[in-house]
């Protein structure tokens, strides 16, 4: 018996599953190929039939994409990003926001870095990449985006740090 395959296999937040009790605690052989560009080891093909630690038995998987593990990977990585700058990404002050001065900026951050007033309103996703502020009377939105590392295309998997370039910036919202 052979490992079922789908789109949702090697997503973040993907989980094969037995497909005879539909437990997730299951095993396969496989062989892996170190991949020096990025730095992994990579799957490259499974050698040996799927097993179910649940049924005890030989299975074959069904991959499932557990929207809520993925979701929360990327959220992580976006607090990680927005509130201590840690992952690869860029921070973009506009114009009109840097025009008022360093003091106002450094105030700006400080308040992007601390908000947590998230809702399903606004963050109907619950990925934290966006905010609205306000500080010293005026709104201030911010916005984190998904970028290949290349900074040419949108990510591939905004949840892989190895494939994802984060871009926050921060902006009056008068220049939404």
């Amino acid at each position: 018996m052979g490992v079922l395959q789908d789109e949702a296999e090697g997503d973040i937040g993907s989980v094969p599953e037995c497909t005879g009790c539909g437990s997730i605690r299951v095993v396969c052989g496989a062989w892996a190929c170190w991949n020096p560009a990025s730095g992994i080891w990579e799957l490259e093909s499974v050698v040996e039939a799927g097993y179910c630690r649940n049924c005890d038995q030989e299975t074959t998987f069904r991959w499932r994409r557990d929207e809520g593990i993925a979701r929360q990977v990327v959220r992580e990585l976006n607090d990680s990003f927005r509130i201590h700058g840690e992952g690869p990404g860029s921070l973009l002050i506009t114009a009109g926001l840097a025009a008022e001065g360093e003091a106002f900026v450094t105030e700006v951050i400080q308040a992007v870095r601390s908000f947590d007033e998230f809702t399903k309103e606004n963050d109907p996703w619950g990925e934290h990449d966006f905010g609205a502020i306000e500080v010293q009377g005026r709104k201030v939105f911010w916005k984190i985006d998904y970028y290949d590392r290349a900074l040419e295309t949108g990510s591939p998997n905004p949840g892989n740090p190895r494939l994802t370039h984060r871009v926050l910036t921060v902006m009056f919202a008068s220049e939404y």
